[in-house]
Formats: structure tokens, sequence, C-alpha cells
């Protein structure tokens, strides 16, 4: 299924790349953007960033970041960078730098990040995990070279 057409007229689109985010605080160009009023369900894989204006159903997976308009609703598992919400997101969410919820946001899902921000008035509903997204805690390592580190097994004496 072509992502242009969305149940519009040929020649109609509700998917635009690229456009402006427009008073979104200096977000960078978005490279698509689905309308307020679509309603577009299946995976969505994106290199850039995409703005979510209407309804998703799936899975949705990026290279960089996920905006969620105010009239967004999105039903999915996420995995992105940075997701920044403003409307509805019901499923789980994993970003690899950072989650913003706006005021207007409402969350119901888990989520892993390493950085979160939620502003007063949004609603979250799941649990949150802040350690390195995809990490396991079996996996962390010291850093090498450090002076001030112990020896394996010792004590620094």
């Amino acid at each position: 299924m072509a992502i242009s057409g969305f149940g519009r007229k040929e020649g109609e689109s509700n998917v635009s790349a690229p456009v402006n985010s427009g008073g979104g605080g200096g977000m960078a160009n978005l490279s698509a953007f689905i309308d307020q009023g679509s309603v577009f369900e299946g995976k969505l894989s994106f290199k850039d960033t995409v703005r979510i204006d209407g309804g998703f159903k799936g899975e949705i997976s990026s290279e960089n970041t996920l905006i969620v308009g105010e009239s967004g609703e999105i039903e999915a598992t996420i995995h992105s960078p940075t997701v920044v919400v403003s409307g509805t997101v019901t499923g789980n969410i994993v970003a690899s730098d950072s989650v913003v919820f706006h005021k207007s946001a409402q969350v119901d899902g888990d989520i892993e990040t390493p950085s979160i921000v939620i502003e007063k008035g949004a609603i979250f509903n799941g649990s949150l995990s802040m350690g390195k997204a995809g990490a396991k805690a079996s996996g962390l390592k010291s850093v090498p070279g450090s002076s001030d580190k112990a020896p394996e097994g010792g004590s620094k004496n």
C-alpha cells in the first residue's frame, strides 16, 4: 500500500514532503505528514522526521523523530530515537534518545528511554524504564583507563 492516497481522490494526498513543522520550537523539517482526518493501519518505517496528526494503528519504527500532533491518535508499538507526543498514544515506546510529553499528551503504555520530559497536564499510565534503551544491566561495563578505579578483585590503596 502506498503511503500517499489515504482514501483521497487520485492526485490528492494527506502526506506532504518536506514541510516545516511551523511553531514546533525549532524542529527540523518534516519528511512526511499524516494529516488530521487520515487513518492508516500497518507498519510505518522512516529515516527522517514524521508528524502524525491523524490516526495510526500498527507498528512504527524510525531512524529519527516521531511527532504525534494534538489530534494524533496512535495505537502502536513505537521504536524511534526521539518521540514527541502532544496527542494520544496507546502502546509501548522505545526511544534511544528521548521522549517528550507535552501538556495535551495522553499516553497508555510502557516507556523505555534514557531521557524523558513530561509537561504538567500530560497523562501517562504505564511503567518507565530509564536505562539506556535496549541495554540490559548485565551489559554494563566500566570505563577503561580511569585512574581512580580499583583493579578487579582488589581495592584501591
